[in-house]
Parts: structure tokens; sequence; C-alpha cells
């Protein structure tokens, strides 16, 4: 519907929709506005949801990927450190999607991160084991069954200490 509000002094192209929660069946209402008073609701209810997914990772790359904390005040390096964080959201996301399944449905960032910090910190301390030890673990079956509480990888190893890295990762 147009609208009008006493604040703005044009038109409003305005859609209210009715959300429903299934668990719960509370119900709460969203308004959306536009000045293009031509967009249909549809069109107008895509372009918020589009509006939100940016929102989502400004907030990923600022809250995970170190948006906020990089000290660049030149242009060249503050626009590298602004690009590598939203390309570390991008891959976070690829990630995601790549690991999670029906029975890990709420797979996020921290998951990931934790996951690839205890295959660092399992290829690290591979690393100082004395060979004998190494060649025994990597003969036996190898089950990492949790990282940051959800199961991840159950691995049967049988090859070179020094492709570990490769096979792990």
């Amino acid at each position: 519907m147009r609208c009008r509000h006493k604040r703005f002094p044009d038109p409003l192209n305005v859609v209210c929709l009715l959300k429903t929660d299934i668990k719960t069946e509370a119900k709460s209402h969203v308004l959306l506005f536009s000045s293009d008073l031509d967009l249909d609701a549809e069109t107008l209810i895509d372009y918020y949801s589009l509006r939100f997914q940016i929102e989502f990772n400004f907030r990923d790359a600022k809250q995970f990927w170190g948006l906020d904390d990089f000290m660049n005040v030149k242009q060249i390096p503050a626009n590298n450190a602004a690009n590598l964080s939203m390309f570390r959201v991008n891959v976070s996301a690829k990630l995601c999607e790549m690991f999670g399944n029906p029975e890990h449905p709420g797979l996020g960032v921290l998951d990931i991160k934790a996951r690839y910090r205890g295959l660092k910190y399992l290829q690290e301390t591979l690393k100082i084991l004395p060979q004998n030890l190494k060649r025994l673990l990597l003969t036996t079956s190898l089950n990492i069954s949790r990282l940051s509480g959800k199961p991840f990888i159950k691995l049967q190893i049988k090859s070179d200490p020094d492709n570990l890295a490769k096979v792990l990762l």
C-alpha cells in the first residue's frame, strides 16, 4: 500500500508481513518500506532479504574475520584488509555449506574455526612425536570424534607420516 508519514515528505510503498513462529505459533508483524512506489510486494521482500544477507556478511566479517581490527590508515592496506575479511566470510560460508548436513544443521563459523584449529594442533603435535610413535599412530585407526562438540571426521590413515597434512586437509 502507499502511505504517508509526517516525517517523510514523499509517499512510501509499505508492505506488511505477518510472521508466525511454527513452534510457538506466536505472531508478529514486519513492515518493509520503500520510496519506489512502482515496486510490487514480492520484489520488495526479495530486496530486503538480499539486503539482510549483505548485513549478515558484514557482521560476520567484523565479528569473526577482523574487519574491525585492522590498523591501516592508508588506502591500499585498508582495502586489502577489508577484502581479505570479506574473502574469509565467503570461504567460511562455503565450508559451512560443504560440511553442514542434516545431522548438524547449525554448523557455523565458530565450528569451522574450531575444526581447522584442532586439525592444525594435531598436525603440529604429530610433527614433534618420535618417528616410531608416529608410525604406530598412523598404522592404527585415527579417530577424531569431537572437535567443538560436534563429530566431524573419522579417518583410517595408513600412509607416510610426512604426508599427514595432505591427508588431513
